[in-house]
């Protein structure tokens, strides 16, 4: 007789035990997936824990025991941390996905950025590498603020996961590789700097008022009357690029001499700190798009 020398189930099973043993809620994902592998709404039989109505993948996250056996003597199910329950914020640093963005940095290198401009180390904490070669890094979540995910709001191609989020665990297997912990250090509390950076900026309960500039053209202080407006009413997730519209528009006013660059970017930097964006956002973003309007400007005459 034949006996399976599979040890997947045996080894999944322990990873899931393990997590939860650390006080992280879990649940299964289908094997060599990252796709949850529980029951939708449409299908739900109101039992179990859906015995009150159907509960989603974040309700029915846990870290008992019993329900973990179960589930996972039952297929070689990946392993899935929902962070929120477990009181988790994890920042996922990523690669570029494109072949022709191999000369970009990765999340590694830009959120090592982040740290140096805000005078702190790279955090030493749990750490778990990617199939992709990307990084997951584990912090302890402040209980009095309920953060949510984010996608590039701190920077290019780093993410996090709180509420509403799940990571992938370590011990999991896709096609691409297996998640590791390349760190075991205990997991830390989110640092300030970090914890300020995430939280939403308070919003503007008025229009942003903005002295006039001694030196400006009437036509140009109108303009950036009218640009800081449409800034500040920008809905989430057009803001950078309303931003950048603003910038490129008010360029040639600067190009002429009617407005001196810092009005500009002092107005504009206000308007989009109030509307939600990040302060080095708004920076980076008004610098490369007054740097091409000026440069590119034509003349008054021809305009």
């Amino acid at each position: 007789m034949t006996h399976s020398t599979d040890t997947r189930p045996a080894r999944l099973l322990a990873a899931a035990l393990a997590a939860a043993e650390r006080g992280w809620h879990v649940f299964p994902l289908l094997p060599g997936t990252k796709r949850p592998a529980l029951h939708g709404q449409s299908t739900c039989s109101r039992t179990g824990v859906c015995a009150a109505g159907h509960q989603k993948w974040e309700q029915r996250a846990t870290t008992d025991t019993d329900r973990i056996q179960a589930a996972w003597t039952h297929a070689p199910f990946n392993i899935s941390i929902a962070t929120g329950p477990s009181g988790l914020l994890v920042v996922d640093l990523d690669r570029p996905k494109h072949k022709g963005n191999a000369d970009a940095p990765d999340g590694a290198t830009t959120f090592t950025a982040l740290c140096e401009r805000a005078g702190q180390p790279v955090p030493d904490t749990y750490t778990v590498r990617t199939p992709s070669t990307g990084q997951h890094l584990y912090f302890q979540a402040p209980p009095s603020v309920r953060f949510t995910n984010t996608a590039g709001t701190l920077a290019p191609l780093v993410d996090t996961r709180a509420w509403g989020g799940y990571v992938v665990a370590p011990g999991s297997v896709v096609n691409a590789g297996a998640y590791e912990v390349i760190n075991a250090a205990p997991v830390a509390p989110l640092p300030d700097w970090l914890r300020r950076e995430l939280q939403p900026a308070p919003k503007s309960v008025g229009p942003v008022t903005i002295a006039p500039a001694r030196n400006a053209s009437r036509v140009a202080q109108v303009a950036l009357d009218r640009e800081c407006t449409a800034i500040t009413a920008a809905p989430e997730g057009q803001r950078e690029a309303v931003l950048f519209k603003a910038a490129r528009s008010m360029g040639r006013f600067v190009a002429w001499g009617d407005i001196p660059r810092h009005v500009v970017e002092d107005a504009f930097q206000g308007a989009g700190e109030a509307a939600g964006l990040k302060a080095y956002e708004c920076r980076s973003t008004l610098r490369s798009a007054l740097n091409w309007s000026i440069l590119t400007a034509r003349p008054r005459e021809t305009a």
